[in-house]
C-alpha cells in the first residue's frame, strides 16, 4: 500500500512531501531486519570474545546471542509500535477529512 501511493503522478507540495514520508518509512521498515540481524550477530561476536578472554566457552556466546536477540526484539517491538500509532494517526486524519466533506457537501 505505502509504495502504491508512492507511485502516483506527483501534482504540488503536499503529494512531495507525502511522497518523501512515504520513501523515509520504507526505509526506516526497511531497515529492521537488518537491525535485528546485526544485535544478534554483535552480542554472539561479542560473547565470543569474552569466551576466549576467560576460557569460558561456549557461555558467554551464548549469553551475547541471547542479549542481542533481546536487543532485536525490543527493536521489532519499537518500530512495530511506531508504525500502529502512524496508522491510527493517519486513519484518524482520513475520518475527519470524511467528517468535514459530509458536513459541507451533503447538507446541500
Amino acid at each position: 500500500m505505502i509504495i502504491e501511493q508512492s507511485l502516483r503522478p506527483v501534482h504540488g507540495d503536499r503529494e512531495v512531501g507525502q511522497l518523501q514520508r512515504r520513501l523515509k518509512d520504507l526505509g526506516v521498515y526497511g531497515s529492521v531486519g537488518l537491525e535485528f540481524g546485526l544485535s544478534v550477530l554483535m552480542g554472539l561476536f561479542f560473547g565470543h570474545w569474552l569466551d576466549r578472554k576467560m576460557h569460558t566457552a561456549p557461555w558467554l556466546a551464548l549469553v551475547g546471542m541471547g542479549f542481542g536477540t533481546a536487543a532485536g526484539i525490543r527493536t521489532l517491538w519499537r518500530t512495530a509500535e511506531k508504525a500502529r500509532k502512524q496508522l491510527e494517526d493517519e486513519e484518524h486524519r482520513e475520518a475527519e477529512l470524511r467528517r468535514d466533506y459530509n458536513e459541507r457537501y451533503r447538507k446541500k
